[in-house]
């Protein structure tokens, strides 16, 4: 097996080692709730959306109501 090179192509990483940096779950359920209030959707409806696309929702949905 080949031994791995410490550092990366491009310099070395800028950013802490770790895992899989997760979305503050008090955001998701805000963002959850603002979809289903406006659109009537299910929570595996919602859930189902890439993380993307709900933002695109939320933000939607806001020009809506401040209209």
């Amino acid at each position: 097996m080949p031994v791995l090179r410490g550092v990366l192509p491009g310099g070395p990483r800028r950013e802490p080692p770790g895992g899989i940096v997760t979305y503050p779950p008090d955001r998701l359920h805000r963002e959850i709730a603002y979809i289903a209030y406006h659109f009537h959707w299910s929570l595996e409806e919602i859930m189902n959306l890439e993380h993307p696309d709900r933002r695109r929702y939320v933000t939607q949905i806001a020009s809506l109501v401040s209209d």
